[in-house]
């Protein structure tokens, strides 16, 4: 697998378990948590061949706190020909409108810093009614609601990441 960077934004560790869980599946990734993130990480980014970036959403369509604070910095990164796969937390029943909105959040900073989003997954078995997380009626990465569907995160993670493996 290629040489993988994860930056992740957690506010009560569930997005970082997925990370966790991502990257051990992965065997090759850099973890890294988005509060750890400066202009110096922005030069890094040369180094690594796929990129994955992870968010919860909040409230209602909310991008999680340590992200919102760090966005510009994904916003310049240089990401042009570089692609980066997006995964997202969330609860598709308490918040059906917003569920996974952080996916359509970060892929609009990245595809504006050049990169090509890979990873979209089918919107098939969930319960929400939209999402800015969706185009073209797929997730732009892997959605996991952790809250309602904790027993089909293990197998779509690793279905998704045997779509990443394919794409890079």
């Amino acid at each position: 697998m290629a040489k993988t960077l994860i930056v992740f934004g957690s506010s009560t560790g569930a997005t970082e378990d997925v990370a966790r869980s991502i990257a051990q599946a992965l065997e090759n990734a850099d973890v890294v948590n988005v509060t750890d993130w400066n202009e110096d990480s922005l030069k890094e980014l040369g180094s690594f061949d796929l990129i994955l970036l992870g968010a919860s959403t909040w409230g209602i369509g909310d991008l999680q706190d340590d992200w919102h604070v760090k966005l510009g910095l994904l916003e310049q990164a240089p990401l042009a020909g570089k692609k980066v796969a997006l995964f997202g937390t969330g609860d598709q029943e308490s918040y059906p409108d917003s569920f996974v909105d952080a996916l359509g959040i970060l892929a609009e900073a990245a595809e504006q810093a050049g990169a090509t989003i890979i990873g979209q997954t089918s919107t098939e078995g969930y319960t929400h009614e939209e999402s800015r997380g969706v185009r073209n009626g797929l997730f732009l990465g892997l959605a996991i609601d952790q809250d309602n569907q904790a027993e089909l995160t293990e197998e779509r993670i690793a279905n998704w990441i045997s779509t990443i493996k394919a794409a890079v």
